[in-house]
């Protein structure tokens, strides 16, 4: 059972990383949009 660390570890990078990268792209887009108006 030495696999079943990695698999949740691994999962919870991608995870992790995965909200990381919606919220700056989100936070991104906010600040575009206001400029715009």
């Amino acid at each position: 059972m030495d696999w079943v660390p990695i698999v949740f570890v691994t999962f919870k990078v991608l995870v992790f990383g995965t909200g990381m990268f919606f919220a700056i792209k989100w936070h991104y887009d906010q600040g575009k949009k206001e400029k715009n108006e």
